[in-house]
């Protein structure tokens, strides 16, 4: 009964956080010109079109599966290469409303630092791969049916918004409190604080690798790493596994085969364990 109470609680504090947050960003993306982001993507300045990707990566988070027209959409556009790769890795880790239930959650610290390393190493990443030629890897994709929408604040439509990501991203939420709330009440702190506390570095590679079958989203994820760090573990590979579950997942590799050939696919697979595993490491020196 008392952890039932206590799932409750959380579910309850998780809800009226998600909804405020959601509301707050979903009214203040009504006031970015995002076509101008788009123009910026495009330009001549390659400074300048990684900070417009990350930027816009962070004002229309997706899922890592909902990324994917996007990128068609932007390489149909001639949007240089190592610039939407950027964006498809920024796009998944970069949700606001998430950072800020995280920032709440796990501390703002975190949530600051977590921000600035992977959109730090998403852009470093991104224009690597354009360095080392991963260009020639992607395929002449023809995609039908996207359409751009313009964005002018409208409280009716922010609202409209804030309930159609409760539909989709509200019982992830729920799912991670049930989880935490199981892992708190019935996985003693002793055993989390032996084999994943501490300063073992090399549990971060492995929560990296592990993290993409999981496929587990970040919403889901936030409450459950709230309960384990407080049980105990360590907050490197935590995040290295929240990183690299929502970075990439099964689905997500299923659909860039149809538009990367497979050393891009497995580039992009690599880089996502790099992105996970540095920025778990990183962790280690907060």
């Amino acid at each position: 009964m008392e952890h039932f109470i206590g799932f409750l609680l959380l579910a309850l504090e998780l809800t009226l956080l998600f909804l405020g947050i959601s509301l707050l960003i979903n009214v203040l993306k009504g006031f970015i010109p995002f076509e101008k982001l788009e123009k910026y993507l495009s330009g001549k300045n390659p400074l300048i079109g990684v900070l417009a990707a990350i930027l816009l990566a962070f004002v229309t988070p997706f899922c890592s599966c909902s990324t994917i027209p996007v990128i068609v959409n932007l390489l149909q556009q001639k949007v240089r290469f190592g610039i939407v790769m950027v964006f498809l890795f920024a796009s998944p880790v970069l949700d606001p409303t998430i950072i800020t239930l995280m920032g709440v959650l796990l501390g703002p610290k975190v949530a600051f630092y977590y921000t600035i390393i992977t959109a730090i190493l998403a852009a470093t990443i991104g224009m690597t791969l354009e360095k080392l030629g991963f260009e020639k890897y992607v395929k002449n994709v023809v995609m039908t049916g996207y359409e751009k929408s313009e964005k002018r604040f409208s409280l009716k439509d922010s609202l409209k918004e804030t309930l159609a990501l409760m539909k989709t991203v509200y019982p992830y939420i729920i799912i991670g409190a049930g989880i935490g709330s199981i892992i708190k009440g019935l996985v003693p702190t002793e055993f989390i604080v032996t084999y994943f506390g501490g300063d073992a570095w090399w549990l971060v590679p492995i929560a990296a690798v592990v993290g993409i079958p999981l496929y587990i989203r970040l919403s889901t994820m936030i409450p459950i790493s709230q309960i384990l760090i407080f049980k105990g573990m360590a907050l490197a590979p935590v995040m290295a596994l929240m990183i690299s579950s929502a970075g990439a997942s099964l689905p997500e590799i299923a659909l860039l085969n149809s538009i990367f050939q497979k050393k891009l696919v497995i580039a992009f697979i690599g880089s996502v364990i790099t992105l996970a595993t540095f920025s778990g490491l990183l962790f280690y020196m907060i």
